[in-house]
């Protein structure tokens, strides 16, 4: 009789454990349309606070997950730019390139790799996620060797 209770509980422990495709997607996956707020009263340029332009944006994402740990998807924001979003480690991620974003005193003008990675609030608040938007350009633009970066919270909250 022990033996049979110790064989249904690990099997209740492996079937509750198991992540199945249609939980996963659920539970993880993201799609709608989002508004999309990076706050420039926070911004910190190269671990120093000073203001930026504050920036509103619509977000269509839509998005598929096979396991938690396996979720890919798209981003196409009404500012005219698209990427693909992934999942990992609790977190979404979508990055893209910003042309011309590090402009040189010589009129140059260097582009910048900007990524927003946010992720659900806790408590949690269906629809709405927190974290950065980090834009930074590379290294040795404008003849200095030192990489410029811009950080700034973000929040998205699902509008439909």
């Amino acid at each position: 009789m022990i033996r049979a209770l110790a064989t249904a509980a690990v099997a209740l422990v492996c079937a509750v454990g198991v992540a199945t495709p249609a939980r996963a997607q659920d539970e993880v996956a993201i799609n709608g349309t989002f508004t999309v707020f990076s706050d420039g009263r926070f911004a910190e340029t190269n671990d120093s606070r000073h203001d930026e332009y504050s920036v509103t944006q619509t977000w269509t994402v839509t998005s598929t997950c096979t396991t938690y740990q396996d979720c890919a998807g798209r981003v196409v924001s009404d500012q005219g730019w698209s990427g693909d979003l992934v999942y990992m480690s609790g977190r979404w991620k979508v990055t893209r390139t910003v042309p011309d974003w590090e402009p040189c005193i010589d009129g140059t003008a260097h582009p910048g790799k900007q990524s927003f990675m946010f992720w659900a609030v806790y408590p949690p608040e269906p629809g709405r996620y927190v974290g950065w938007d980090k834009t930074e350009g590379p290294s040795g633009a404008c003849g200095f060797n030192k990489v410029l970066d811009v950080e700034m919270p973000l929040t998205v909250t699902r509008i439909n």
